[in-house]
């Protein structure tokens, strides 16, 4: 069967314009509407989304505004040093490095057999010194008595030495009396012996009247010498009495002088008492330096020791170290821009990096000065080029009750704390 081929004829330039005509006589596309128009909830949904933005924008801005924090922050404590008292040898160290203690605790004890002598040597001195301070005591009142019974006695002696002066005075009085008397009639007698002599010599009286007289003129001489033996001792004992009264006054004097006596003796008792009581505090040292052949944990805590068995330490000589856990807080180094609105009693967050935990705190105060006035060699600004620099205030913060009750805390840690200010 034979095929047909067809072949097309190229188009006139009449049918051309004929089609151009056509084409050019179509009707136009229709309208494309807007997205806002062919969707009305986008409009809704964008007003929504603009709203939202803006709101969490706004309490994004209130929330890291409403706190300061810094990385400059670390774990604080005390760190409790425990050194010796006194100089001693070490014979038992009884814990190790990082054990928990607590407060009482035995962490060393030195030998104390020499302060064990020295509480016994004291006790002895003290003993002695009581029984001095006793006995002196006991002569006070001696003392006082005796001298009273002194002064009595010696009034008296005065009195009964007067009195003898006074009758002695009277003898000498009437032996000088005598004396006296016996003179004159010695002087008598011897005037009639003389005229009689003369008298017998012419023989104009008798041998026996002279005789008489002679005789006469010699008694009464005897009685001037017995008068004057007896007035020489009268005056003798005038002169005793006169020393029995020095005597006596000197006695009386002495035994004046008792309230002295009295004082002098009480001034010894007390000074015995005071010697006791010096021993008394020599006693309770050597029991105190006794006590502290004992080196004791003042706190809980955990220890770091120094010490090792054999060593001959001295007064003030670290042992031991001692951190109370109980007892920690935060030291933080805001910027001083950072401080405008913080105050002490701020609620704080502590968020610390080797527990991963987030500890409630607040601010407790403020250092007096900048870190670095308190560093070791603060700066100086000694040229006059002044280059404004922004200084860091240590800043205490403490955590709220329990918040540490596990003791995971350790001085040092790296934390990072928040301290909302508004």
């Amino acid at each position: 069967m034979a095929q047909r081929s067809e072949v097309e004829a190229p188009p006139s330039p009449a049918a051309n314009t004929a089609i151009s005509e056509t084409h050019s006589a179509a009707p136009p596309p229709p309208y494309r509407e807007s997205f806002f128009r062919s969707r009305p909830y986008a409009r809704t949904v964008l007003i929504v989304a603009v709203i939202a933005l803006l709101v969490g924008g706004f309490f994004a801005y209130r929330y890291f505004s409403s706190y300061e924090s810094t990385d400059d922050a670390e774990i604080d404590g005390h760190l409790m040093p425990i050194s010796a008292r006194i100089s001693g040898y070490i014979i038992k160290v009884n814990v190790d490095d990082n054990q928990v203690v607590q407060k009482g605790t035995v962490l060393a004890e030195m030998d104390p057999r020499d302060y064990e002598v020295a509480v016994e040597k004291a006790q002895a001195d003290l003993r002695d010194a009581q029984a001095t301070a006793q006995s002196l005591g006991f002569n006070v009142p001696i003392t006082s008595v005796s001298t009273t019974s002194q002064v009595s006695a010696s009034q008296a002696d005065v009195e009964s030495a007067q009195a003898g002066i006074s009758a002695s005075q009277q003898q000498f009085d009437a032996a000088q009396a005598q004396l006296a008397q016996a003179q004159a009639n010695n002087v008598k007698a011897q005037q009639d012996l003389a005229r009689y002599k003369q008298l017998v010599d012419k023989q104009e009286v008798s041998q026996q009247t002279y005789d008489q007289a002679v005789a006469q003129a010699n008694s009464s001489s005897a009685a001037v010498n017995a008068a004057r033996s007896s007035a020489s001792a009268a005056e003798q004992q005038v002169d005793q009495a006169r020393a029995k009264l020095l005597q006596a006054q000197a006695n009386l004097r002495a035994s004046q002088s008792g309230p002295q006596q009295v004082a002098q003796t009480r001034a010894r008792a007390q000074s015995a008492q005071a010697t006791a009581q010096q021993k008394q505090a020599e006693l309770d040292q050597a029991k105190l330096n006794l006590q502290y052949t004992k080196i004791m944990a003042p706190v809980d805590g955990v220890v770091t020791k120094n010490a090792e068995v054999g060593m001959n330490v001295q007064p003030g000589q670290q042992l031991f170290s001692v951190v109370p856990l109980s007892d920690v807080w935060v030291t933080a180094n805001f910027k001083e821009t950072q401080l405008k609105y913080m105050r002490p009693g701020q609620r704080a967050e502590i968020k610390v990096d080797s527990t991963g935990r987030t500890y409630r705190g607040h601010v407790d105060s403020f250092a007096g000065s900048s870190g670095a006035r308190l560093s070791l060699l603060p700066p100086e600004n000694a040229t006059g080029n002044y280059v404004k620099v922004v200084q860091r205030i240590p800043v205490k913060i403490v955590f709220e009750q329990g918040e540490n009750s596990d003791h995971l805390l350790r001085l040092g840690m790296s934390v990072e704390p928040k301290v909302f200010v508004k």
